[in-house]
C-alpha cells in the first residue's frame, strides 16, 4: 500500500486487505471541514488504485461518526472567499457522492455514534452501512432555519418512506440504529460492543469473492440510474455488463462459475465460486 500518513483530519489503516478510514476530528465530533473534504479526495483516489485494498470502511473517531458540515470553517470562515468556498463545495462532493459512491471496491460504513445533516450523504454512498444501536441520527437543519443542504434531501428521499422522510426533515427529531435500518437509511444495526466484529466478519465474506465480480455487480446497480431504465434499457444494459465480466474473467485466468457447479464443486447459493481456474 502506498505511503497514506500525514492527514490532519483522517487516519488510513490497511490490514489483510480491508483499508478502514476513520474520521479524526473527535473533538469536534468529526464535522467535516476543507481540509477533511480535501484529504478524503486524496485518500479515496489513491485507494481506488491500491491493489492491497480490497474492501473499505469508514467510520469515525470515538464517540462520533460524523456530525456532518462544520458549521464554522465549512461555512463561515470562508463565506466570503469564493474561491475557498466553491473549491470546499467540490472537494465535499466529489468524495461524498462521486468518488466513494462509485468506489471500485466493496465498501461499509460502521456508524458508530453521532451522524448527522451531511453524514447521511456518505452513509448512503457506502454500499452496506452498519449501524450501532446507540448510534443517533439526525436532520437538525431546521431548527437553525435551513433545510438538509447538498445532497442529503435526494438522498433521504432515495432511500427512506416519503412520510418518514418529510417526518425527520420537518420535525429534526433524532432517530437511533434500528430505526435507521428499519426506515432503510442503513442496512443493519447491532449493539455498539458488537460492530467492529460484525464490520470485520463482512469484510472478510466480501474479500472471498471475485474481486471482478464485486465491481461488476457494482456498476451494473450503480453505474447507471437502473431503477428509472425501461426494462428494455435494463437488459441491454445488463446483458452487455455480463458480457464485459465474462471477458474480463477470461483474460484473468478466472474459474467459470457455472463450469464449476455442473462439475459439483461448490454450492453457489452457499459459498463464493473457486478463484483458480479448475
Amino acid at each position: 500500500m502506498a505511503e497514506m500518513d500525514g492527514y490532519e483530519t483522517i487516519v488510513v489503516d490497511t490490514a489483510d486487505g480491508v483499508t478502514t478510514v476513520r474520521l479524526n476530528r473527535p473533538d469536534k465530533r468529526n464535522a467535516m471541514n476543507p481540509t477533511m473534504h480535501r484529504e478524503m479526495v486524496d485518500a479515496l483516489r489513491r485507494l481506488a488504485d491500491d491493489d492491497t485494498t480490497q474492501v473499505l470502511v469508514l467510520t469515525g473517531a470515538g464517540r462520533s461518526f460524523c456530525a456532518g458540515q462544520d458549521l464554522k470553517e465549512y461555512f463561515h470562515e470562508i463565506r466570503d472567499d469564493a474561491r475557498a468556498r466553491e473549491q470546499a463545495r467540490r472537494d465535499s462532493h466529489d468524495w461524498r457522492y462521486r468518488l466513494l459512491y462509485n468506489f471500485p471496491k466493496p465498501t461499509i460504513a460502521a456508524v458508530n455514534g453521532y451522524c448527522f445533516g451531511g453524514a447521511f450523504t456518505v452513509v448512503a454512498s457506502c454500499d452496506i452501512a452498519v449501524a450501532a444501536d446507540e448510534a443517533t441520527f439526525g436532520l437538525s437543519e431546521v431548527n437553525w432555519g435551513h433545510i438538509p443542504g447538498g445532497m442529503v434531501t435526494k438522498i433521504v428521499a432515495d432511500l427512506m418512506p416519503p412520510k418518514q422522510a418529510l417526518y425527520y426533515i420537518l420535525t429534526g427529531r433524532t432517530f437511533g440504529g434500528a430505526t435507521s435500518a428499519r426506515i432503510g437509511l442503513t442496512t443493519m444495526s447491532v449493539p455498539l460492543a458488537d460492530l467492529e466484529r460484525t464490520v470485520s466478519e463482512l469484510a472478510d465474506e466480501l474479500k472471498a469473492k471475485d474481486p471482478l465480480t464485486l465491481r461488476a455487480c457494482k456498476e451494473a446497480f450503480k453505474g447507471v440510474d437502473i431503477r428509472g431504465m425501461s426494462a428494455e434499457a435494463s437488459l441491454s444494459w445488463l446483458t452487455a455488463k455480463s458480457d464485459q465480466l465474462r471477458r474480463q474473467q477470461a483474460q484473468a485466468g478466472r474459474t467459470d462459475g457455472a463450469e464449476s457447479f455442473l462439475k459439483k464443486e461448490y454450492r453457489p447459493g452457499f459459498a463464493p465460486m473457486p478463484r483458480a481456474r479448475a
